[in-house]
C-alpha cells in the first residue's frame, strides 16, 4: 500500500474520531447514518467504542511507519511502537480535550486509556500479521 494512501486513511480515521467526539450528544441519535444496532451497542459499551477506531489509529501508524523506515539499514521498532503510541495519546489526549469546549459533553479519562489501548492492540494486531506473513 502506498504511504500516500495510508497518510489519507490515517486522516480519515482521524477526522472521524474528532468528528464524534465532538457531537453535542454523545449518544449519536441524530446520526442517521449510522445503524440502530450500532447505536445500541454504542450506548451500551460507552468506552470500549472509543477504542475501535484507535485500533485501525494504531494499525495506520505502524504501516506508516513501516513504510516509511523501510529502507534504513537500521531503525528501531521498538522506538517507532512507543513514537506512534505517542502520536494516538496525543489523538485522543485532543479528542477529549475538545470536549470541554462543548456544552453537553464530558471528558472522560477512561476515554484516554481505552484509545491508547485501542492503538496499542492495532500496533501489536499489525506487527503479529507481519510476523506470521514472513514466516
Amino acid at each position: 500500500m502506498s504511504n500516500k494512501i495510508v497518510l489519507v486513511l490515517l486522516f480519515v480515521v482521524v477526522g472521524l474520531v474528532f468528528y464524534f467526539s465532538w457531537l453535542p450528544d454523545s449518544s449519536f441519535k441524530n446520526q442517521i447514518f449510522i445503524p440502530k444496532w450500532l447505536l445500541d451497542w454504542s450506548n451500551e459499551n460507552y468506552n470500549l467504542r472509543t477504542a475501535i477506531p484507535f485500533i485501525a489509529v494504531g494499525w495506520l501508524l505502524e504501516v506508516y511507519t513501516q513504510h516509511r523506515n523501510a529502507f534504513k539499514i537500521k531503525h528501531n521498532k521498538n522506538k517507532n511502537f512507543i513514537q506512534n503510541i505517542g502520536i494516538a495519546t496525543i489523538i485522543v489526549c485532543m479528542a477529549e480535550g475538545g470536549q470541554f469546549l462543548i456544552q453537553k459533553r464530558n471528558p472522560d479519562l477512561m476515554d484516554v486509556l481505552y484509545g491508547v489501548l485501542g492503538s496499542s492492540i492495532g500496533s501489536l494486531v499489525y506487527n503479529l500479521f507481519k510476523r506470521l506473513r514472513n514466516a
